[in-house]
Formats: structure tokens, C-alpha cells, sequence
């Protein structure tokens, strides 16, 4: 008996020191600092299984969409940085109109309100997200594309006439 006491002791002992050693390298520090988004995306997964799993109604979709999406979104803002935070805060919209739509569409009757509402949401978040990309350095893109296709019909004014779809008059 004693043999074992003293061999789960000692197991118990270098554990404790592993961990405090981990601990003051800053490693526990580093892995909530990462990870902390799963408080947010393992919820949201645990109620889709909790729906597919059939033990809750469709009405769960609803946060559980909203966290898995949140999830995601501060788990891509951990890895590239929070600066990526001031073009894709228009997703905090989609969240919701994720969670509405997977409602309307696991739901049975199927709520009248929810797909226009989750529509909605979806083209105001689109919309913002586009505004807010066009003003972190959209337009430079847009000029080369415009740049880009001016010289390209420059360029195409120099083949034959009869393959050029614009001298075809009407």
C-alpha cells in the first residue's frame, strides 16, 4: 500500500511543479489570451448539437448561430489582430441574421418574419462591410481594376474592325 501512496504522491508532486513551472513561463497566460473565444464558440456548437440532436427546438439556433459566428469572428481577430476588428465588425450584424436564418429554416411553421428580418440583416451587414472595405483602401483597388480596364480597350482598338464588337455600330 505504501508503494502505491508514495507513487501517486510523487505523480501528484511533478505534476504540481509542471504546472507551476508552465504557469510562470506564461504559457497558461498565452492559451487565455488565444483560446478565450471557445467560451464563445463551444456554446454556440453544443446548442446546434443540442437541436440536431433533437433535444431542443429550433429556437435554439438562434444564440447558438449568433455565438458560433462571434466565435469565429474574435478567433480570426486573435490570430490577425484586433486592428482587423475596424473592417469586419459588420459580421457582429451577420450573427444575427445567421442565428434568424437557421431558425426560419429548421422551424416548422416556418416564421413569417424571420427570413425577411434575417435578409435584412444579411444586406445591411454586406452593405456596411463594403463601405467600410471601400474606406480602409477599397478604392485603390477600384482604381487598378478601372486603370486596368480602360488600357485594355486602348489596346483592343487595334484589332480588325470586324472583330471588334464596338465598331459593329447598330
Amino acid at each position: 500500500m505504501s508503494s502505491r501512496k508514495d507513487l501517486a504522491l510523487g505523480i501528484f508532486i511533478v505534476v504540481a511543479g509542471v504546472v507551476i513551472l508552465l504557469g510562470k513561463l506564461g504559457v497558461f497566460g498565452f492559451l487565455g489570451r488565444t483560446l478565450w473565444p471557445l467560451v464563445l464558440l463551444l456554446p454556440g456548437i453544443f446548442l446546434h448539437i443540442m437541436f440536431f440532436g433533437r433535444r431542443a427546438s429550433a429556437a435554439i439556433l438562434i444564440p447558438g448561430g449568433i455565438l458560433t459566428v462571434y466565435g469565429i469572428l474574435f478567433f480570426i481577430c486573435n490570430i490577425g489582430g484586433w486592428g482587423l476588428m475596424a473592417s469586419l465588425w459588420p459580421v457582429l450584424i451577420l450573427g444575427v441574421a445567421v442565428g434568424l436564418y437557421e431558425y426560419y429554416l429548421y422551424e416548422t411553421p416556418r416564421p413569417g418574419a424571420a427570413l425577411p428580418v434575417a435578409l435584412g440583416l444579411t444586406l445591411l451587414s454586406i452593405l456596411i462591410f463594403i463601405f467600410t472595405w471601400l474606406d480602409t483602401g477599397g478604392f485603390y483597388l477600384i482604381a487598378l481594376i478601372l486603370i486596368a480596364a480602360g488600357i485594355w480597350m486602348i489596346l483592343g482598338r487595334n484589332r480588325s474592325r470586324r472583330n471588334n464588337k464596338w465598331s459593329r455600330g447598330w
